[in-house]
C-alpha cells in the first residue's frame, strides 16, 4: 500500500541520546503552552496586546511542531520520549487554544469538541497500529493541519469587521477536513491492521494451528 510506511520510530536505536534538538523543541512547545494560555485569557480576552503576543507564541510553537519530527527522522535522533511527547505537545497546544477560544466565547464549543475528539482519536489509533506500520499523512491531512492552525491563529488575533467574519470560513473548511480525514484515518488504520506483514503472519499461524486451535499459540498481533 502506498499510504503505509514502515515505522522508523518503532525501534529507535539504543545509542540515540535523550537530550537532542528534536526533543528540546518538543519540550519547548510543551513549556510555552501555559504561557500561551495566560496571554490568551488575559483580561478575559479584552487585552489586545496579550492576544497579539499569544498569536506570536502560537505561531512559534507551530513552527517547532513542523521541524522537530523532521529533524529527528533525518538525523536518526528518534527516541521513545519523542514519540510519546510530540503528539502530547501537539494536542496540548491545539487543545488549549480551542478551549481558551471557547471559554472567551469566540468559538462555539461544539467546534472545539469535534476537533478535539478527532485529534485525540487519531492519536489513539496511531498507537493502536504502530506495531503494524505508520500511516503516512495524506494531502488532506496536511491541508487540514495548515487550515486548522491558520483558523486558530485568526481567532486568537483581535480582529474586527470583515476579517473577523471571514475567519469562520477558514475554520469551517478546517472543520470539514478534520472530520473527513479523521474518517479516512479510521479506515486506513483498520485496513492496516488486517493487511500488514504482521497481520498476515498471525493469520498464517492461526491457519497452521488448525480449526480446533491445537498447537502452540503464535498470534502476537495486537
Amino acid at each position: 500500500m502506498t499510504d503505509v510506511a514502515p515505522d522508523p520510530a518503532a525501534t529507535p536505536p539504543s545509542s540515540v541520546k535523550l537530550v537532542n534538538l528534536p526533543n528540546a523543541l518538543t519540550v519547548l512547545r510543551l513549556a510555552v503552552v501555559p504561557i500561551f494560555a495566560v496571554l490568551l485569557l488575559q483580561d478575559e480576552g479584552f487585552d489586545d496586546a496579550g492576544r497579539y503576543w499569544a498569536t506570536l507564541v502560537f505561531a512559534l510553537a507551530i513552527i517547532t511542531d513542523r521541524y522537530d519530527g523532521m529533524i529527528a527522522r533525518r538525523t536518526g535522533q528518534v527516541t521513545e520520549f519523542g514519540k510519546l511527547a510530540d503528539p502530547i505537545a501537539d494536542k496540548a497546544l491545539t487543545g488549549t487554544a480551542l478551549i481558551g477560544l471557547s471559554v472567551l466565547e469566540l468559538l462555539p464549543w461544539w467546534v472545539t469538541v469535534v476537533i478535539l475528539v478527532r485529534e485525540v482519536g487519531v492519536t489513539v489509533l496511531r498507537f493502536w497500529v504502530i506495531r503494524h506500520g505508520v500511516i503516512a499523512a495524506s494531502r488532506g491531512g496536511k491541508l487540514k493541519t495548515v487550515l486548522q492552525a491558520l483558523a486558530i491563529g485568526l481567532y486568537i488575533l483581535p480582529l474586527t469587521g470583515l476579517l473577523a467574519s471571514g475567519r469562520w470560513w477558514v475554520m469551517g473548511a478546517a472543520l470539514v477536513l478534520t472530520v473527513l480525514t479523521g474518517l479516512d484515518y479510521v479506515y486506513r488504520a483498520l485496513t492496516l491492521r488486517q493487511t500488514s506483514a504482521r497481520a498476515m503472519k498471525a493469520a498464517a499461524a492461526r491457519r497452521a494451528a488448525g480449526p480446533t486451535g491445537s498447537g502452540a499459540r503464535t498470534d502476537t498481533a495486537a
